[in-house]
């Protein structure tokens, strides 16, 4: 590897969440080449939440479920890509779709993770993921250590703009000088889900508590929010910004909040990297898998009992196998309203 360079590709299709957790890496870049140019490739729909990173010269969106569906379109990426004069492409992606983008660029210097077993014929230089030891942000952090940077997080913050933040101030201000919780009741699969029941439930406690209730979801989840709130006693008592906000909204949004209730999610991830405290409930997943809401304000729950069928798998699925579901169901609402009510009187004595 050189010890200086001018144009870095750093590529992260995966998800929103596997997005976020590129910003301890990105740091890192930013700090070991301070002269050159980070650019960070995310999937379509993504690029929006980075555009205010001070690291990033470029966000770019590959639409890898849309127009650039398909090896062929990677390959005629990748070979645009070099001719861009990018003298450095890291990928963080693991799939066969990444390995064609970064082996059609001809980019001299190629890092990647030595597995699949042919990212070791498409990258210059190949570190191990370490998966069963390290958690996802060091190993992100990997692959930075052929350039001498240290696999140590250091402090990042999602950086947002000016005008977003300044909205987002000003609708909580709307609200009053009380606790605020938001809840993500979504999913993109379903077996994540804590039961609707449970939300309702717990939405009860808050407002009988006398903090305000916040939904937050995408456009396919206003119908799951409009459900819960079926259930809720004081549904006047509960905001829906479900299909609301943008990217960016979304995370000023969050910033803003108390505590975030939410299943294993990208939504997740924007809030514990900006120190929102997060009560997380695992059910098909595992804290272990090391894709868990990191710092001294962030919990993760997850059953009491252990289950020979969990995990199920790395992102859960669509149904559960077993039928029984009891990996989310073994969560209880105690559990959770006890969590939230921890943070929220932590966070009111700060």
């Amino acid at each position: 590897m050189k010890d200086n360079y001018t144009k870095i590709a750093l590529w992260q299709t995966a998800f929103l969440g596997d997005a976020v957790l590129t910003l301890p890496l990105i740091k890192g870049l930013a700090l070991r080449f301070p002269e050159a140019e980070i650019h960070l490739f995310v999937r379509k729909g993504v690029e929006a939440l980075f555009a205010g990173q001070p690291e990033l010269a470029g966000v770019h969106a590959f639409d890898k479920r849309g127009a650039q569906k398909g090896l062929g379109a990677a390959r005629a990426y990748g070979a645009e890509l070099g001719r861009q004069g990018f003298d450095l492409f890291i990928s963080a992606h693991t799939s066969m779709r990444s390995a064609v983008v970064a082996m059609s660029s001809s980019i001299k210097d190629r890092i990647g993770y030595d597995a699949p077993w042919y990212n070791r014929f498409v990258y210059s230089q190949t570190v191990q993921r370490r998966f069963d030891e390290l958690e996802e942000v060091e190993r992100l952090l990997a692959l930075g250590g052929p350039l001498g940077i240290s696999g140590k997080a250091l402090e990042v913050m999602l950086e947002l703009p000016a005008d977003v933040l300044g909205e987002a101030e000003s609708f909580f201000k709307g609200l009053g000088d009380v606790p605020i919780v938001g809840i993500h009741p979504g999913s993109t699969w379903e077996t994540k889900k804590w039961p609707e029941r449970n939300f309702a439930e717990v939405i009860d406690k808050c407002v009988a508590a006398g903090y305000k209730v916040i939904f937050f979801g995408g456009p396919d989840e206003k119908e799951l929010c409009s459900s819960i709130l079926k259930q809720v006693r004081k549904a006047d008592a509960v905001v829906s910004l479900a299909g609301k906000l943008g990217l960016q909204q979304l995370a000023a949004y969050i910033r803003q909040l108390d505590v975030y209730l939410t299943n294993d999610s990208g939504p997740m991830h924007i809030a514990w990297i900006q120190k929102v405290p997060v009560v997380a409930m695992f059910g098909p997943t595992v804290r272990r898998f090391g894709f868990f809401p990191r710092g001294d304000n962030s919990t993760v729950l997850e059953s009491p009992e252990e289950l020979k069928c969990r995990p199920c798998g790395l992102h859960g699925g669509r149904v559960c196998r077993e039928k029984h579901h009891k990996c989310m169901t073994d969560i209880t609402v105690e559990m959770v309203w006890n969590r939230i009510s921890q943070h929220i009187e932590e966070s009111r004595d700060d």
